[in-house]
């Protein structure tokens, strides 16, 4: 399982925003966003790449750091 960042969220709407992203991204699964640790858990079904995960999330309003 893989753990990003994420820097902006403040409720549990960033969250659902958060894991509404991730889980758009062909290869993304189990998507488990903690708001208070201010991070996302994933698993990778095949290597996607870092930025477009980035990117996914920056036009989500929020940013990983």
């Amino acid at each position: 399982m893989k753990t990003i960042k994420i820097e902006g969220m403040s409720c549990n709407h960033c969250v659902m925003a958060v894991t509404k992203a991730l889980q758009g991204i062909d290869g993304i699964e189990n998507v488990k966003v903690n708001l208070e640790k201010g991070e996302a858990r994933f698993d990778e079904k095949k290597p996607v790449d870092p930025d477009i995960i980035k990117a996914k999330i920056k036009k989500a309003g929020f940013d990983v750091v």
